[in-house]
């Protein structure tokens, strides 16, 4: 959805790093300058992962990671994309609700 919206996207497959530890993703993401968009909760510690540092972090939070459920969140989060970058932010998208911490 997002390389159909415009955005160079890549997954941890394209990166041939599925199941790699959760530092080895970040570094990845960092290096090339990409947003994380991510369902892992990790992701979340400010310690960790500091707004600011980073090229910014989505977390997707669902009761449920059906398929549907997550394209009608990433159908919510490419417009709001167009209009502001989550560069230095971590974004926390709910089924009713996008949290915003800078």
């Amino acid at each position: 959805m997002l390389r159909d919206a415009g955005y160079d996207a890549d997954t941890v497959a394209d990166e041939n790093i599925s199941g790699a530890d959760d530092p080895v993703i970040f570094r990845f993401s960092q290096a090339e300058g990409r947003t994380l968009i991510t369902l892992d909760l990790d992701f979340s510690n400010l310690k960790a992962y500091p707004c600011g540092s980073h090229a910014g972090i989505i977390i997707i939070r669902t009761k449920t990671q059906e398929k549907p459920v997550l394209v009608s969140i990433m159908r919510r989060i490419i417009p709001m994309l167009q209009v502001r970058s989550p560069h230095g932010q971590l974004w926390i998208v709910e089924g009713d609700r996008i949290r915003v911490r800078e």
